[in-house]
């Protein structure tokens, strides 16, 4: 993420007082300098983070401790629910079983600290100081979506409605050639029909009042993007050996191709995710929380369940309707969710230095695990 100061007067006079020789000049442009910086970086984690689209706010009071009431997540009774959240910034995310009752919601502080010589200042360098607030967001933002993102692969991994695994391994993976799966519709239909069937009522059938509106949201490699934009010059078939390749109708085909790829299929929002595919980071992290465990196709047969690799590449699909991706961030007074101040560090009069620092407080939690599945397309090499 890329930010660039205005140049204007205004802005201009600003900075060069925050590198005055007076302290006093100094520490009161750095302060309204920092009352500026806080909604600013606020707004680019918001439309930068990768996460934004799946976790839903909950801003609460910084002196009060988040908590949610289970039993609106779930259309069960008396039960048990399995909930995963974050605990600590970086940490392992952990799995909670309870009742449902009330739970409450760990929060962690995310910080970054920059700084810069003063004589950028007096000098109006307005793309040295750009860089630096460029920078604090950044150090933010690679933190927030390394730990939303482990919540969500973690909860993807572990997760079982009814016996049946939330990731499940693509039917034309199995023994096919080439050696690298391919993503083909049908992929994206075991996704709808697994979520379908995990958000079944408790007594194992329609829900009276449907509380999911099915698959939103489908994350994917760049090499499954390939896949899709490769819809618009070949045919498209199943996975099932044998089956027929058919043409995708040509308004469809001419829509993939003007756009260099697809918006949605089938009514699901696709989004192209760089850390996903082999030996990226969030595959190779998701392959760390599944272990040895074995990933079926969706119709179970014997002998078709394998363990994810880093090789591979995951599909990962969001129902976005079940609001069940939470992330409960603290709100200061004047109800900001980013503080930014000046580092008082290098207020001393030897230190040809200026500095501001920034933080928020927030939490990753994943309160029902019926809204996430995947496929899991395996290298066979």
């Amino acid at each position: 993420m890329r930010l660039k100061l205005k140049n204007t007067p205004e802005q201009v006079e600003l900075i060069k007082a925050m590198g005055s020789k007076d302290p006093a000049v100094a520490r009161e442009a750095s302060e309204a300098f920092a009352a500026f910086l806080g909604p600013v970086v606020r707004q680019v984690l918001m439309q930068a983070n990768t996460s934004a689209g799946i976790y839903t706010d909950a801003p609460y009071d910084e002196d009060d401790n988040p908590s949610y009431p289970l039993d609106l997540y779930y259309n069960e009774g008396a039960n048990v629910v399995q909930v995963w959240s974050q605990s600590m910034a970086g940490g392992l995310p952990t799995s909670h079983i309870s009742g449902l009752e009330e739970m409450k919601i760990a929060t962690y502080r995310l910080d970054s600290a920059v700084s810069m010589g003063k004589r950028y200042a007096r000098k109006a360098r307005l793309d040295v100081v750009s860089k630096a607030v460029e920078r604090m967001a950044n150090e933010v933002l690679v933190k927030q979506d390394r730990n939303a993102w482990a919540v969500i692969l973690k909860a993807l991994a572990e997760a079982s409605t009814g016996g049946n695994k939330h990731l499940l391994t693509s039917q034309s993976s199995p023994g096919t050639s080439p050696a690298v799966s391919q993503f083909v519709l049908e992929d994206l239909n075991d996704c709808m029909q697994r979520l379908a069937r995990i958000n079944e009522s408790y007594a194992g059938g329609t829900p009276a009042e449907a509380y999911s509106k099915g698959l939103t949201d489908l994350y994917v490699s760049p090499k499954v993007m390939a896949d899709i934009r490769a819809f618009s010059y070949n045919a498209v078939g199943g996975s099932t050996a044998g089956q027929a390749a058919t043409d995708l109708p040509d308004q469809i085909r001419s829509d993939i191709y003007r756009a260099a790829g697809a918006g949605s299929i089938f009514g699901v929002n696709i989004h192209q995710l760089l850390e996903l595919g082999p030996s990226e980071k969030y595959q190779t992290l998701l392959n760390t929380f599944t272990g040895s465990t074995q990933y079926p196709t969706i119709d179970g047969t014997t002998g078709a369940a394998f363990v994810v690799d880093a090789d591979d590449s995951t599909i990962i699909g969001i129902d976005n309707s079940k609001g069940a991706f939470v992330r409960p961030v603290a709100r200061g007074e004047g109800g900001e969710t980013f503080t930014a101040v000046p580092d008082d560090q290098f207020y001393a009069a030897r230190m040809e230095k200026m500095g501001f620092y920034g933080f928020l407080e927030e939490g990753r939690v994943c309160l029902d695990a019926r809204a996430i599945v995947g496929i899991n397309l395996r290298d066979n090499d």
